[in-house]
């Protein structure tokens, strides 16, 4: 492990996540949009709270999200973990029935 994995390791990760197309109105298969530790991540939910959208925590789906990076697709081994909490954040903001 490096020293920058050995400090990621206890510092809060955080990633943004996005499937549903506001232009279209459809959903798509899931991308990350933002991704961090630390500040960033502190950023992240901030922008979260801002704007009204939930958030659902889940340290080690968040670990793995972060390391693929921004603008990444979500990798097959965690598609069901995120299409269960896209669902559950939807529901809360209105935007699945």
């Amino acid at each position: 492990m490096t020293d920058q994995e050995n400090k990621d390791e206890y510092r809060k990760a955080a990633a943004a996540l996005k499937s549903y197309d506001e232009a279209t109105g459809e959903f798509r298969l899931p991308k990350i949009t933002a991704s961090g530790y630390g500040e960033v991540a502190e950023r992240i939910l901030e922008l979260a709270a801002a704007n009204g959208i939930e958030v659902r925590e889940d340290a080690a789906l968040a670990e793995m999200l972060v390391k693929f990076g921004a603008e990444s697709e979500i990798p097959s081994e965690a598609l069901v973990a995120v299409a269960e909490i896209l669902a559950y954040v939807y529901k809360l903001n209105g935007k699945l029935k």
